[in-house]
């Protein structure tokens, strides 16, 4: 899709409150007179009113962090480093080999190059025919590749990598002066640039260079004082105060800590702390679950908090103990969640955005997102045993103490974000479901969420057996978009054709489904759970879907029913590495490690479709960007109070 079509932007203004409404027609005002105050490529632009004095940095690494990191740990820091050295570096998905010299502004999926000189408020980011793959050509400019650089050169001090940070910082601060080009259109890409230069700062402080590099070059106060500047005159408000504004107030809150240079510097780190603050509570469930109900974001936003609360203890301006203890829950809810293999459940979007990148990127970037919480807060007794990454040691060695009053136990169950964890504890691989019976995302526009209410995901010893499809793309592709987030690609019921949920456009829902929990217990090695969704509701006869789930000793017993009967099709996606041998309503699953045996509903009709496209069905999304096929299994039939559907999996 290569641009958003009027019904869009009509739903969307349905979406918002009036006070939103005031404030995006004052915004869209501003933007519009700021249009004067535009840097175009070669000009300077006005200097930044700075404080009297030498321009110093103090947030410095104490002597002696570089020995503390491990040595496989450094030893992949300057593989991935050598690796950039050479231009070759994967995006989201994409094989690059232009790093030498990388052109900021081109697209390498479409091919397609903006327009460096656009006032950036006239340039239509969502319009794929302008901008082309607008997260590729934005994910560079994230900086991560250069915090990598940098790191390796705080473990080596060979200057080559200080050398290339220092060239692409400068071509790319000369190349997008102040509102000119697609880099300016989004807040968030602004926040974590100012949390990349501040880590960039502190891993090359012992390079003889630094300073020209950044207290005494022009080009990088214009860019520090202009990226602040920004974030503090167009924030995100009302049905976009999601993950979007905590990187504003957190980049903002980093980047005036850590370079305190500027007569507004003590305003903006003052404001972005307190609206960082009121965010990261509205953000998050009581129990520490991010309400976007999107497991990647949960990482992301707790990132975001923590690396902006260390900016601020290192500025002696700490954040209060209620914003740090909701920042350890965030952590605990993040260890308690895995599976024994240490990988997250698969809820909703993800499109693997890191805040801070040091250690190569990995596709099971949770362990190191436990790694870092332990370092940072300190790990529960009951926290699974992860060896400390080098972001963790760097992150850690600039932490003093840790956080009390934890849980004595694991928990499973958040009742008030409507995740629950099953899990066996008999002998044998780990046998790990989760179970969503939540609200639809967050805010009235539930940007993140997908059509999975009542949905399970399954695994055996870490291996996806019933799978949670994953996200693939966000822009450009639409039916795709649409296919990774409906009802019948999860494992649910859909019920006569309809979404569970109604979506508007790529990030925008017109309504969403609402779980409930009815009953969740333990009882010795059994653990049931029985949840229900008003997801169609806006039908001509209300329906109510209610499912229960019981793991016993190595079996997993489902029972869906409706309130009303209905047509229906019950889906059950099997993971990549499962084969299954499908005769009537038995399947007999395999995988390199295990097999299974599925009792489906025997009044269904059962049929095997993968990687197909008309219906488009069977397929997985590994990681953003990719997708494979996979084996999906459809029951098609009549569903009623009086007719439940029992599916049963014996895995032991």
């Amino acid at each position: 899709m290569s641009r958003q079509p009027l019904g869009w932007y009509v739903r969307r203004l349905r979406r918002m409150s009036p006070t939103e409404l005031v404030w995006r027609t004052r915004d869209h005002v501003r933007r519009t007179a700021w249009a004067y105050q535009q840097v175009k490529p070669g000009e300077d632009g006005p200097a930044p009113r700075r404080k009297r004095g030498e321009l110093t940095f103090g947030a410095t690494l104490p002597s002696h962090t570089a020995d503390a990191v491990p040595e496989e740990a450094r030893k992949a820091v300057i593989a991935a480093a050598d690796a950039i050295l050479a231009g070759r570096l994967e995006v989201l998905g994409v094989d690059r080999d232009d790093l030498r010299s990388p052109d900021w502004f081109h697209d390498p999926i479409t091919g397609r190059r903006s327009d460096p000189a656009q006032y950036v408020f006239r340039l239509n980011h969502r319009n794929e025919e302008i901008v082309g793959n607008i997260k590729q050509v934005w994910e560079l400019s994230r900086h991560h590749h250069l915090t990598q650089l940098a790191a390796a050169w705080f473990l080596t001090h060979d200057d080559a990598y200080a050398d290339r940070v220092a060239e692409h910082l400068n071509d790319w601060w000369r190349s997008n002066p102040f509102l000119s080009g697609v880099h300016w259109a989004s807040g968030i890409e602004i926040g974590i640039r100012l949390i990349s230069w501040t880590w960039i700062r502190r891993l090359l402080n012992d390079w003889p260079e630094v300073t020209e590099l950044f207290e005494h070059n022009e080009l990088a106060l214009r860019q520090i004082y202009w990226h602040q500047r920004y974030l503090a005159a167009f924030r995100s408000h009302g049905s976009s105060a999601n993950n979007h504004v905590i990187a504003e107030a957190a980049g903002q809150l980093a980047g005036a800590c850590a370079f305190p240079w500027f007569a507004q510097s003590s305003t903006w780190r003052a404001d972005a702390a307190a609206l960082l603050e009121r965010e990261l509570d509205a953000n998050t469930f009581p129990s520490g679950v991010n309400r976007e109900l999107a497991t990647d974001y949960h990482r992301f936003v707790s990132e975001l908090g923590l690396y902006a609360a260390l900016e601020a203890d290192l500025a002696g301006h700490p954040l209060s103990q209620q914003t740090w203890s909701l920042l350890t829950r965030t952590l605990d809810v993040a260890a308690a969640i895995v599976d024994e293999t240490l990988r997250p459940p698969r809820q909703g979007d993800d499109d693997e955005g890191m805040v801070l990148v040091v250690d190569p990127p990995i596709v099971n970037n949770w362990s190191a997102f436990v790694s870092l919480g332990a370092a940072v807060v300190g790990p529960a007794s009951w926290w699974p045993l992860i060896p400390p990454t080098a972001t963790a040691v760097l992150a850690g060695s600039l932490v003093h103490g840790t956080q009390s009053d934890r849980p004595q136990q694991r928990p499973e169950h958040f009742a008030d974000a409507g995740i629950t964890i099953l899990h066996s504890h008999d002998a044998g691989p780990e046998i790990w479901c989760r179970a969503d019976a939540g609200p639809h995302g967050f805010l009235s526009i539930a940007a993140h969420a997908h059509c999975d209410a009542l949905s399970l995901e399954v695994r055996v010893g870490g291996v996806d057996i019933l799978a949670d499809p994953g996200t693939y793309c966000y822009h450009g592709e639409e039916k795709w978009r649409n296919y990774f987030r409906s009802t019948i690609a999860h494992n649910t019921v859909e019920v006569a054709g309809a979404e569970q949920s109604v979506w508007g456009g790529p990030f925008l829902w017109l309504r969403g489904a609402t779980g409930r929990v009815r009953r969740y217990a333990v009882d010795g090695g059994t653990q049931s759970w029985e949840a229900e969704h008003d997801g169609y509701q806006s039908a001509d006869t209300p329906i109510i879907h209610s499912r229960t789930a019981v793991l016993d000793h190595g079996v997993l017993r489902v029972e869906d029913s409706l309130d009303t009967t209905a047509a229906v099709r019950i889906a059950w996606h099997l993971g990549p590495e499962v084969t299954v041998d499908l005769d009537g309503a038995v399947g007999r699953l395999t995988w390199p490690t295990g097999t299974a045996i599925a009792e489906l509903p025997a009044g269904l009709s059962w049929t095997a479709h993968r990687g197909g496209d008309d219906p488009l069905l069977g397929w997985y999304s590994p990681r953003f960007g990719q997708k494979v096929p996979i084996t999906t299994l459809i029951g098609s039939g009549t569903l009623g109070p009086d007719s439940p559907a029992v599916s049963t999996f014996r895995f032991r």
